[in-house]
Formats: structure tokens, sequence, C-alpha cells
């Protein structure tokens, strides 16, 4: 991660250390620390490929250990008060959402969109005290953290998840971004950004997907109808009509066929014409009428 310090500076114990643990990790980022945006100096400035957090980094005053509770009056340690380096912990809520409304307004002003700002107090406790639990969130972006250089997992987890949009800031986006915080003599150049990490373009934005078709329940098909009993008997009367009509048509068939029979054929009668055939020799004799006396 890359780091970069007003010139001049005037950290405390627990801000060295806390440059130390961030110059240690190995995420994509640039932190921009003990910065001056408008008539705010603010603790620390992150900006990652997905977004801005604004840091609060707070030591203690001696040694104190044990669990770590935060509400809305003062925060206490095992039920004693938290007892800080430089102040009380009643307005730390209030120190860090003023430092993320400023950096907001800043952005604006030079017409950047700088998406959601989160923000968090880091307290850092005497090396070998343990401090529970490591992360508490007071409301939805804005946390608390306990980190120093021999345990400082929870805070670089928090970095690299403060927010979960896409990677759009890119290496022109963090150096406009500096611009715009009125920190431009600590920006890093590109060549530098884009070693850390950082995209030298936007990603492409991913094509949106189809809304899903609705769900459309199946109609459910109506309850069969019981048929009644009129409906029952004329399958019945139907089908025995059907072997009446059959019945009657062979016994049609029947009758045409005896009455067709050999026997009751009627008899034709034969006229035989039979014919005088002259034969060769003889006379015909003539006709006479009876008791002629030439016959």
């Amino acid at each position: 991660m890359l780091v970069r310090i007003r010139p001049g500076p005037e950290l405390s114990g627990a801000e060295r250390e806390f440059v130390e643990c961030l110059r240690a990790y190995p995420s994509t980022g640039l932190a921009l620390v003990d910065c001056r945006v408008g008539d705010r100096r603010l603790g620390a400035v992150i900006m990652t490929p997905r977004g801005i957090t604004v840091i609060e980094v707070k030591g203690f005053r001696r040694r104190q250990s044990g669990l770590l509770a935060v509400s809305a009056g003062a925060w206490t340690i095992s039920d004693n008060p938290l007892e800080l380096d430089t102040e009380q912990s009643a307005g730390l809520t209030d120190q860090v959402e003023h430092g993320v409304h400023a950096v907001r307004v800043a952005l604006e002003q030079a017409l950047q969109d700088g998406g959601h700002i989160a923000g968090a107090v880091v307290l850092v406790p005497y090396r070998g005290v343990v401090v529970r639990p490591a992360r508490t969130a007071l409301r939805p972006g804005l946390d608390v953290l306990i980190a120093n250089t021999i345990d400082a997992h929870e805070l670089r987890v928090y970095l690299e998840g403060f927010a979960a949009g896409r990677r759009e800031w890119t290496v022109d986006r963090v150096r406009n971004a500096c611009t715009a915080l009125g920190v431009a003599q600590l920006t890093p150049s590109k060549a530098e950004l884009a070693d850390d990490g950082f995209d030298t373009n936007r990603p492409a934005q991913a094509p949106i997907p189809p809304p899903p078709r609705k769900f459309t329940a199946p109609v459910a098909a109506p309850p069969p109808v019981a048929p009644s009993r009129r409906d029952r008997l004329v399958g019945p009367i139907v089908f025995a009509a059907a072997l009446l009509g059959v019945f009657v048509v062979f016994l049609v068939v029947g009758h045409a066929l005896l009455q067709d029979s050999p026997g009751q054929r009627s008899t034709t009668t034969t006229t035989t014409t039979t014919t005088s055939v002259a034969v060769p020799g003889t006379q015909p004799r003539p006709e006479c009428f009876p008791f002629e006396p030439t016959c």
C-alpha cells in the first residue's frame, strides 16, 4: 500500500505505529496521512480500487486491556473508562462523521462522485496488550478497530472489504480525487499507482442479465363430474338398439334366401310344334272331305 504523509507532520506515537501497519500491507491502496481537507485535519484518507474511507487514529494514555464496549456515551474497557492520549472518547463518532462529510463535500465541489464514503476509528493499544473485540460496528459504514504492529489483522480485513463495490477507482480517478482534496503535492505518479495495483481504465460494465420470467402456476383441471343416472343408461340403450338392428338385418337376408330356393321356383310349359316333312317319292294325299267317293 502506498503511504503519503503531509510535510512537516506532528504525528503521535499511535499514528506512527498506524503508518507502519499500512506500509506492511500488500493490499492495493493509497493512504493520505495527516491531511487537511478544508478546515479539518484528518488522521488519514485511504483510497482503494473499491472506495474511500476516512480514519481517525487514537492511542491509549496507559496500558488498558479487556473487553471494549462502545455505546452512545463513554466507551469502556472491562467496565473501566477508556483513557485516550489526546481526548475523551465521547466525541469520536462525531469527529469521524465530520471528516466523512468534509471529504464528500470537497469531491462534490470538484464535480466528482465519491460514492459511498466509509469511516472508522482505529484505537492503537500498547504492544502486548489485548483488547477485544478487535472490531465493532457503531452503525452501517462506521466501525471501531483495534490494531497495532503486533496484531493488525482486523485492520487489514477492514481495508480490503469496507466497500463491496466494483473496482471503479482507477489511476486517473485517484489522482483527480487527490487534487480535489487539496493534497495534489502528495499525489503519486500514474506509474506508481499502476504498479501498486490500480487499474488504468475502468472495467467494462458487465451486461445486465434479463429479468427472470415470472412463474405462472398451472391452472388445475376442474374435477370430473359424476355422470347422472340418465347418462349412465344412454350407453346400454344405444348398444341394445345396435344389436337389435343387426338381428333384423339377418332375418331379412335369411327370408330372402329361403324365397329364392330351387324347389319353390315355378315350372315353365314347353310347347312342341310338329312340322310335317314331305318324304321324297310319295305323293301327297289330296285333301278330301269325309264321306267323299274319291276319298
